[in-house]
């Protein structure tokens, strides 16, 4: 009987000195313990100028269910894990960082859960290592203001590391935006999902590439293409200026002009002016920073770039 095929997506920017580590110590240990199933490991090398594409080429060559996707240039995470999905071949696909903070050992599990009838088994951190408290605050109000602005389907604390089912990854690669959070994506797709909580660990060497600035861009991506809840939000804030901003001009007019200031509440019409003008000036740029948020990103669909380039010299095994 043939074995079920599964296939380990692992992105990788940079990770050349744990990424011995990580493979000999971690992953590879934990799939030498599963029986019963074939594996492949497509590692995407997201533009590394470090060595990194130099040790994936080593392992390559020592196994062809080792392969390498190289990036003619840094993409980021979410277009390659977008790449490694694309060409991937499992009835089913892990996804997992190369920096050991996920723990490869939970993988049967994950496939139990899969075995048992679930298309998403997601990893979620219930706990952390020596991390500080800006990077929990910052998680945690991440996905609160991201269930505020009416995401319902992404679990507070769910992260890449995921196993997908096939049908999942068929239709998630149907998906063409290129702003994109992959997690997101794929809880809008509405599969059953299945938790798997795990502790989430320190790097095994080197430092995270996902600095601060693209984390804010990640999270801003996250609210404009997974959520429309901006728009209605400030739709709702021009209402509320306009009915306060004309209700207290019309008290004004009535109460200056027409009964001749009986509660002597007089304001200069220079004053009034500025007090409208203000107002009405800060829900135009307000307005203009949404609405461009939106616009670049419909920018970004327009051009209708591809979402990966592909460098086929310096990958192995596609």
């Amino acid at each position: 009987m043939k074995k079920k095929l599964i296939s380990i997506v692992v992105p990788a920017h940079n990770e050349i000195e744990g990424l011995s580590n990580f493979l000999e110590g971690q992953l590879l240990t934990a799939l030498e313990n599963i029986e019963d199933y074939d594996f492949e490991i497509i590692f995407v090398d997201d533009g590394s100028t470090d060595g990194t594409l130099d040790l994936l080429h080593e392992y390559a060559s020592r196994s062809k269910n080792f392969r390498v996707i190289s990036f003619s240039r840094n993409f980021g995470k979410e277009i390659a894990l977008s790449a490694g999905l694309r060409y991937a071949k499992g009835d089913a696909v892990i996804t997992i960082d190369a920096d050991g903070q996920q723990p490869p050992k939970l993988i049967p599990k994950f496939i139990k859960e899969w075995e048992d009838g679930a298309d998403i088994v997601a990893g979620v951190r219930d706990h952390y290592t020596k991390h500080g408290f800006i990077a929990k605050t910052g998680s945690k109000m991440f996905y609160w203001l991201l269930r505020k602005m009416g995401n319902k389907y992404t679990v507070p604390g769910s992260t890449d590391f995921r196993l997908l089912s096939r049908p999942v990854v068929d239709e998630f690669n149907k998906l063409t935006e290129h702003n994109r959070i992959t997690r997101g994506l794929i809880d809008w797709l509405g599969y059953d999902q299945k938790y798997v909580k795990y502790t989430y660990g320190v790097r095994l060497a080197g430092k995270p590439s996902y600095n601060f600035k693209k984390l804010f861009r990640l999270a801003i991506d996250s609210f404009v293409s997974m959520s429309s809840t901006p728009l209605v939000i400030f739709g709702y804030i021009g209402i509320i200026i306009t009915i306060l901003s004309g209700a207290l001009g019309l008290f004004c007019l009535i109460n200056q002009y027409i009964l001749g200031d009986p509660l002597h509440f007089y304001w200069p019409g220079t004053l009034q002016m500025a007090i409208l003008i203000t107002f009405l000036v800060g829900l135009v740029l307000i307005s203009q920073a949404v609405t461009a948020l939106y616009i670049s990103s419909i920018h970004a669909e327009a051009l209708n770039r591809p979402l990966f380039v592909v460098d086929k010299k310096k990958s192995r095994n596609l």
